[in-house]
């Protein structure tokens, strides 16, 4: 064998690797869909905003991403950055809240489980908040809630419609009752806002559960949800206990709830920005264009509902 005909054996081969092992693949390059398994190239995945190009399944993604996905280039402003929680309980179970909360911080670099900001979906003007599970599970406490109703106060004194990306698994139980609280708070807010005929629209991803759907997830003019998002209250398991009967297989998913009436729409990520601009866009004062409607099958399909 020439030693030409030896390397091109070999970049065929790959270079070799112990018996029963896979190739590495260097971190960050590939990333596999826990749905399907597919592998894709993560610069693609990105592109198409951490949907899958196979099975279409949502990965999750995080607040940064969330608003460089509906906020236009340079228009963002972020608001109350500076709020910091702190441990008023002195709580305590494995380490202590206020250790738990540094190293949360340190990691995720955020100040608490939600982003707040003003800015422009294709050149409207909106408020924004974007809830961050990575930190402790997306829970709503002090910090969060008192964001969330600042932006809500903010948005109303401006005349502009308020988003809510709603990711968390409920209260966070190390304030105790300092956060069942901030659902009071922020439902209030959003009630003033609402009574200025102003636009207020969440949406549901996965997970939204506990307090924060037992409050302003579930109090919108218009309530969206990403695909087979995780919505609901209580744990399934909870739930069949005290029901004592087995429950379907999609219950608390984006489309039990739509079939329900709990959910009005569905709307995947990559189309979610164009969405939501066409709803602000429907709700202002002018009369909308009559093309708008008809580009979007579930804005008439929400139109006809609401007409209904």
């Amino acid at each position: 064998m020439s030693l030409f005909d030896w390397f091109a054996n070999r970049q065929k081969s790959g270079p070799a690797t112990p018996e029963g092992q896979e190739r590495e693949i260097a971190d960050g390059l590939w990333t596999k869909c826990e749905a399907c398994g597919a592998l894709t190239y993560t610069k693609d995945l990105r592109s198409n905003q951490m949907v899958c190009l196979e099975c279409d399944h949502h990965m999750r993604v995080y607040s940064d991403q969330r608003i460089s996905q509906l906020i236009d280039a340079n228009t963002w402003v972020a608001i109350d950055e500076n709020l910091h929680p702190v441990d008023p309980l002195k709580f305590r179970d494995r380490k202590s809240y206020s250790d738990r909360i540094r190293e949360t911080q340190e990691k995720t670099r955020l100040t608490d489980a939600v982003q707040t900001g003003i800015g422009q979906i294709e050149s409207l003007p909106l408020a924004l908040g974007v809830m961050d599970f990575r930190f402790m599970g997306g829970s709503m406490g002090s910090v969060v809630g008192e964001k969330l109703t600042r932006l809500i106060e903010r948005a109303t004194q401006q005349h502009i419609p308020v988003v809510i990306v709603c990711a968390s698994g409920g209260a966070r139980m190390q304030e105790g009752m300092l956060s069942l609280m901030q659902m009071a708070k922020i439902s209030g807010a959003l009630e003033r806002h609402q009574s200025h005929r102003l636009l207020y629209i969440p949406v549901l991803t996965h997970p939204t559960t506990g307090g924060v759907t037992a409050s302003f997830a579930m109090l919108g003019d218009i309530i969206l949800a990403e695909p087979k998002a995780t919505i609901g209250f209580a744990g399934r398991r909870v739930v069949e206990q005290t029901l004592r009967e087995k429950l379907p297989e999609d219950f608390q998913t984006s489309e039990y709830l739509l079939q329900h009436g709990f959910v009005d729409a569905i709307v995947p990520r990559t189309q979610l920005k164009r969405s939501l601009a066409q709803l602000i866009r429907l709700h202002q004062p002018a009369a909308p264009s009559s093309h708008l409607v008809s580009s979007f099958p579930a804005i008439k399909a929400l139109s006809k509902t609401a007409l209904d």
